[in-house]
């Protein structure tokens, strides 16, 4: 019995440090969705994630070594070679899918026009539809390492699937404070961006290992988890850094006009 709940424990814990860039993207991704309408979409597309989660939970199971094996192989002299196989290409996919998103993103917020002003535009809302489809897609991306990993720690079917319900419960809840706090505090939102950025980084290198990539000569590693979290902390901290010293330059700046 204790067994099976220190287990349940730590498929809990696992799920929770590999799914956090999972909740950025949830969270950043609502954001596109009418007002009125981000939570709902959060929920739904969380929902039905779950759903497929559990059901993929139940594919790989059974056809895991499928997944493992090579599908396409390339190699240009020494310059390029991989041996590619379906779970790599997902994980390729999907970091670069990450990647393109954030840069678009950024680049919409900070774009300018022909006369120099800041571009103002709002964007155009994405349909409820078109992101709950995302934030489905792109859970289910995010989930491969997890459910692996889960795979790894136990055999119990009941307890993995436990794990990700549960799991699930507390991303619904936890987006919805992540949104709140970003929509509280607008400036952390090209922060945000940054990070969903190294996610899509982070998702190609370990996809680059899983495809047995090399570069010139040179294997791809994977980003650990150790790296993501103490760069995360850097770009938290150099950010309430700036933040403080523009307040700072600002305060100055009228003490000295006031003179």
């Amino acid at each position: 019995m204790w067994e099976m709940v220190f287990t349940l424990f730590m498929l809990l814990l696992l799920q929770t440090v590999l799914g956090f860039d999972n909740l950025l993207y949830i969270s950043l991704e609502s954001k596109k969705a009418p007002a009125d309408k981000q939570r709902y979409v959060e929920k739904l597309g969380i929902g039905i994630a779950i759903l497929l989660r559990i059901a993929l939970l139940f594919f790989l199971v059974n056809v895991i070594d499928s997944f493992q094996d090579p599908l396409l192989k390339f190699g240009l002299i020494e310059y390029f070679e991989g041996s590619f196989n379906l779970h790599s290409i997902i994980v390729l996919a999907g970091g670069i899918f990450i990647i393109h998103t954030s840069v678009k993103e950024i680049w919409h917020m900070i774009s300018l026009k022909e006369s120099g002003e800041i571009e103002l535009k709002p964007a155009k809302p994405a349909t409820v539809a078109n992101v709950t489809v995302m934030i489905v897609i792109m859970n289910l991306v995010f989930s491969f390492d997890s459910i692996l990993a889960a795979m790894a720690l136990t055999k119990d079917m009941w307890l993995m699937t436990a794990s990700i319900v549960i799991s699930g419960i507390l991303m619904v809840w936890l987006s919805g404070k992540v949104s709140i706090f970003l929509a509280k505090n607008r400036m952390f939102e090209v922060l945000g961006l940054f990070i969903l950025m190294l996610v899509g980084v982070m998702l190609l290198t370990e996809g680059g290992h899983l495809a047995h990539i090399k570069l010139f000569g040179n294997e791809i590693v994977p980003m650990s988890k150790t790296t993501f979290y103490f760069v995360i902390v850097i770009l938290i901290v150099v950010d309430l850094a700036q933040t403080r010293y523009k307040k700072k330059l600002k305060i100055e700046s009228a003490q000295s006009s006031k003179s």
